[in-house]
């Protein structure tokens, strides 16, 4: 009799548990998501965990979670943490999958989950898993957005599935095909920012800052657009002031468009309080912008980030850096040194590090187009022309620098409005270098492609896209192929 009462007692008590499960975005849940957003990980943890203890079935806590693995992972890129948590999103799946089904948190909630490690496979290089998620992801959220089509967060994840499998490069069409998997670009960034506006409007405004982190990613990665500082500034300003992502992105987006004195005033002027996750890639760019300046300094922050950066990304580049500053001081004791080191540390898994291999195996630079590649990074064109211009071909003796230095004009006169010029450098770097494994002819006609893009002459506009497609074996082929179907794909339309 005990025994059937005591059945019956836990019967009612797990029915009771369940009836109370449910997805509440209170208090505790924005500010730990405000947290999380600012890189205040152990903050957003000690709030996730009192939400917890105030509201053990609130679904949202699980979500939270997962933000702070995806943020983590995206500061560390640490392999070995990836593989001890993604586990984790099984769990979460199933935990999320006990909720209230009646809530338009159920199905999003595990889209975002799916989403979150659909990017980080990719990221990591599990690409046949990360389509399989992010598929999984956008059907949760079609089927989310039948039932509930006001519920405006679902458009903020439908819009970057859009983007994220319009923009697969051409090396994994495989994928793509297999998975039946297509997106638009052009449509995906519309939608977001069109959504930024919204989101102020309504009860779901805290998102904004992740939306502008979206925004800014796709902007720079995908589209590599180099003239839209202002406005991803602008979008950015609105951001809290004590995050520490909002000190990155201006960071980032200004080293990434050539306001290079601006990126280390926003690096340099970030928090640095121990209450904010570490966010190794900050030294990176800050390093890079100093050498592109040719500060006495650069070396301080590229060589902190490789004795303290855990990952696999960009070791090889900044030992590169490292000894790309040393040969233009002339010490080529410390440039033989780092030489070495990016042959034997570090990954080669991205293209900038296979660069920076490829780099320390060859010849020497020439130093005058060295620094006039650093100049022409930072924005400083003035600089990096002043260094060419006693030159001509005939003053370089390796075939790979007289192809460097049509490329280094064409790319000058480009970014200063002189676009004739600009297209007879491009030319002879393609008739010199369409042949070589130097990605300076294939990037030429791109550039050439966009040129003519613009000017919507698009017959030459796809002669220049297909002629950077053919060139074959060279220098950075994923990414450049991929801005050359993506031009081919803008103007087929």
């Amino acid at each position: 009799m005990i025994k059937k009462y005591l059945i019956l007692f836990f019967v009612l008590l797990l029915s009771q548990l369940k009836a109370h499960a449910n997805f509440n975005y209170d208090a505790n849940c924005i500010a730990a998501y405000n947290a999380i957003l600012s890189l205040k990980i152990n903050e957003a943890k000690a709030l996730i965990q009192k939400e917890k203890q105030q509201n053990p079935q609130n679904g949202i806590t699980v979500l939270l979670e997962n933000y702070i693995d995806y943020f983590g992972l995206l500061a560390s890129e640490n392999k070995d943490d990836y593989e001890r948590l993604k586990d984790n999103k099984s769990t979460r799946i199933s935990a999320l999958e006990d909720n209230d089904k009646n809530s338009p948190y159920y199905l999003f909630s595990q889209a975002e989950v799916y989403l979150q490690w659909g990017m980080l496979k990719g990221k990591f290089g599990d690409f046949f898993a990360s389509g399989l998620d992010i598929k999984k992801a956008g059907n949760l959220l079609k089927e989310n957005a039948q039932k509930y089509p006001d519920f405006i967060l679902n458009q903020k994840s439908l819009a970057l599935v859009n983007v994220i499998f319009g923009s697969i490069p051409a090396s994994l069409k495989s994928v793509t095909f297999i998975l039946g998997m297509s997106g638009n670009v052009p449509a995906g960034i519309k939608r977001l920012e069109d959504l930024r506006i919204e989101l102020q409007k309504s009860k779901y405004s805290f998102y904004d800052d992740e939306v502008v982190f979206f925004l800014c990613n796709i902007d720079i990665d995908f589209l590599q657009n180099r003239n839209n500082y202002v406005k991803l500034e602008s979008y950015i300003s609105g951001m809290d002031n004590n995050s520490l992502l909002k000190v990155y992105l201006q960071g980032y987006v200004a080293a990434k468009t050539a306001h290079n004195d601006e990126a280390i005033q926003f690096f340099e002027g970030g928090p640095k309080s121990n209450q904010y996750i570490d966010l190794p890639a900050i030294d990176y760019y800050l390093g890079s912008a100093k050498l592109n300046r040719m500060d006495a300094d650069a070396t301080v922050s590229l060589s902190r980030y490789v004795r303290e950066y855990k990952g696999n990304n960009y070791v090889k580049d900044t030992y590169l850096k490292l000894g790309y500053f040393y040969l233009l001081q002339n010490d080529l004791n410390k440039y033989e040194y780092y030489l070495k080191l990016v042959r034997t540390k570090g990954n080669a898994f991205n293209e900038k590090d296979q660069q920076a291999l490829r780099e320390a195996n060859d010849s020497r630079p020439d130093t005058d187009l060295l620094r006039s590649r650093f100049y022409y990074d930072g924005g400083y064109y003035d600089k990096a022309l002043n260094e060419l211009k006693n030159k001509d071909v005939n003053s370089f003796k390796l075939f790979r620098d007289k192809i460097e230095f049509f490329y280094r004009l064409g790319r000058i006169y480009e970014s200063t409005d002189k676009l004739n010029e600009a297209m007879v450098n491009y030319q002879k770097t393609i008739t010199f270098g369409k042949s070589t494994k130097y990605y300076f002819a294939a990037n030429a006609a791109v550039r050439m492609g966009k040129f003519f893009e613009e000017k919507k002459d698009f017959n030459k506009a796809a002669y220049y896209y297909n002629a950077a497609l053919d060139m074959k074996d060279h220098e950075y082929k994923k990414s450049i192929d991929n801005e050359a179907t993506q031009g081919l794909k803008r103007i087929n339309k």
